[in-house]
């Protein structure tokens, strides 16, 4: 048999003897009235007395009961098998609270209106005078321990269910979040190939910038939500990159809002945003191409948007980097968050992120 903490167990009994000691005190009340109506002699502190021997037999008895039924009743699916096992235990039961009874307290006669001594009644008169209320309160104290029982089971099933749930979207998040450093490594590396045999140096500066971007990636791989100024500083250095692949086509702008740079974002989430523009904007035209990134605070919360010029290349629909974007805000912020990416005729496209405003009190 498992045996229970002594904290578990002191915690059990001294909730059962102050809802029985409560209880007792109104049942004291209910005597007193009793011997008044009947014209008996009695007092409410005798009462009282007599009552709460009786709840304490009561709250001694009831932890174990709660026990059995918990570890046992539960733990099979014959009810008829549970329901004749209750029905036996009524005997043990009585004739356990009628030994406690008699312990506690001497018996009372109701006629003489005072206490007499124990050798005068054995713990048996207990059970013939009170047999019904006995079954009674027996049966109460089942039926209580089965709605306890019934009631934790579902608490623990719904704790389980919660966190199975938090640790399946924190696998999905991980399973996104890492997708998107092969393919941002994937695409720069095309982009490094192509200036190999045309400008050398320069596809080596690549190669260096690149892998500083990796280990700045790497050392936040821990954290899912950075501060916006980090976030910016790991896509200024893409930029950079970028820049010496693009040269004089690629124009940046930002504008960012002080009071935004402390708002905590995911991490990574604005390269999908400029890797697309770059991809299907600036790399798809032979003129010269611009990108603009803005922050602002917008109805509490922050807004991030991604401006950019187009080439003559258009696709419709989103590719993985912009799936991936909005799959990680769900996964982040369910329904606080907002995605959008249109297309604005001829004069560019736009990628708006909105999210909760995040650590962004601030700091002296």
């Amino acid at each position: 048999m498992m045996r229970l903490p002594i904290r578990q167990v002191v915690r059990a009994y001294l909730l059962s003897i102050g809802i029985w000691t409560t209880f007792s005190l109104l049942t004291g009340w209910n005597y007193l009235i009793f011997d008044r109506t009947a014209k008996l002699q009695s007092t409410l502190g005798d009462m009282i007395l007599l009552a709460e021997a009786r709840g304490l037999a009561y709250a001694i008895l009831t932890p174990p009961i709660f026990y059995i039924v918990g570890h046992y009743s539960a733990a099979t699916s014959r009810w008829a098998r549970v329901f004749l096992a209750y029905l036996v235990g009524i005997v043990p039961f009585m004739v356990t609270f009628a030994t406690i009874r008699w312990l506690l307290l001497p018996p009372w006669e109701s006629a003489l209106g005072h206490f007499i001594p124990r050798s005068a009644a054995s713990p048996f008169a207990f059970i013939r005078d009170d047999t019904a209320d006995i079954i009674t309160n027996y049966l109460v104290i089942v039926f209580a321990a089965h709605a306890y029982g019934y009631f934790e089971r579902m608490r623990s099933h719904e704790l389980e269910r919660s966190k199975h749930e938090q640790a399946l979207a924190a696998s999905e998040l991980q399973t996104l979040r890492m997708q998107l450093q092969p393919h941002f490594l994937f695409n720069t590396l095309h982009g490094i190939s192509t200036l190999i045999d045309r400008d050398g140096e320069s596809a080596k500066a690549m190669i260096l910038s690149l892998s500083r971007l990796l280990r700045r990636a790497l050392e936040l791989s821990g954290s899912d939500l950075i501060p916006l100024q980090e976030e910016l500083t790991f896509i200024n250095e893409y930029l950079d990159l970028e820049k010496m692949r693009f040269g004089a086509r690629l124009e940046v702008t930002q504008s960012i809002e002080p009071d935004t740079l402390r708002v905590l974002v995911p991490q990574m989430i604005l390269q999908p945003l400029v890797e697309n523009a770059l991809r299907h904007g600036i790399a798809g035209s032979r003129e010269r191409g611009w990108i603009k990134i803005v922050s602002r605070q917008s109805n509490g919360g922050l807004e991030l948007i991604v401006y950019n010029s187009i080439g003559d290349t258009r696709r419709s629909g989103k590719g993985v980097g912009l799936k991936n974007t909005e799959s990680r805000l769900k996964h982040l912020y369910s329904n606080e968050a907002t995605f959008s990416f249109e297309m604005n005729g001829d004069d560019g496209a736009t990628a708006s992120i909105s999210i909760p405003a995040l650590g962004s009190s601030s700091r002296e």
